[in-house]
């Protein structure tokens, strides 16, 4: 017998922008460093730009925001954190391979492009997707549990690598940029990492914002 295939995966509870707001509760926020090359991450203290009362990215220190969406259920859990190190200039980055929850992990620099990207998750029911001012201006689409192609190899290889290409013009300088994403909202690795639960300070195994 034929086996069905796992499409229709991604079910995200409907959210305004304004949810993805982070709020100032001390003088300084923790942040995720990437470390090139590495699957580590580093915790540093920092303290960050402020707008309207809200944390908000700060593409001149390399310190953008990052969010987790829980995407199986529609519970409507977001984690929200910064991270320093991915070098993205405009726009918001997504992808629903986020190990090993494989909630939607996305990285912003605006909170406007950050929900765009989060809400072009659902609407392609998952894969990778770079937006710029509030559209998706490359794509590849994973339909298969938010995690496979129904292309080619070949073909997927050729989608992935132009989109590497984009974010190397919009400013991103780690090496396969949605593989290094997709391990930020794995916490089990040190020293810090985000789920839909928050930003988690891994050796002290607590949610730290």
């Amino acid at each position: 017998p034929r086996i069905s295939q796992p499409v229709d995966t991604i079910h995200i509870k409907d959210f305004e922008v304004e949810d993805l707001a982070l709020k100032l509760t001390g003088d300084e926020v923790p942040v995720i460093n990437i470390v090139p090359g590495q699957i580590v991450t580093k915790k540093t203290m920092e303290k960050p730009k402020i707008e309207n009362d809200s944390v908000v990215a700060d593409t001149s220190r390399d310190i953008l925001k990052i969010a987790v969406v829980e995407r199986h259920k529609a519970s409507g859990n977001i984690g929200i954190g910064l991270i320093k190190g991915f070098g993205l200039k405009k726009g918001a980055v997504a992808s629903s391979v986020a190990h090993d929850s494989h909630n939607i992990i996305a990285i912003g620099t605006n909170d406007q492009d950050l929900a765009a990207a989060i809400k072009e998750e659902e609407l392609m029911q998952g894969g990778l997707v770079m937006v710029l001012n509030g559209e998706a201006i490359g794509r590849m689409e994973l339909p298969i549990a938010g995690l496979l192609s129904l292309d080619t190899g070949e073909a997927a290889a050729g989608q992935l690598h132009d989109l590497e290409i984009l974010l190397k013009v919009m400013g991103v300088n780690v090496e396969s940029p949605f593989t290094v994403l997709s391990f930020m909202a794995l916490p089990v690795i040190p020293e810090i990492r985000i789920t839909d639960k928050g930003v988690i300070d891994v050796n002290k195994f607590e949610v730290i914002a």
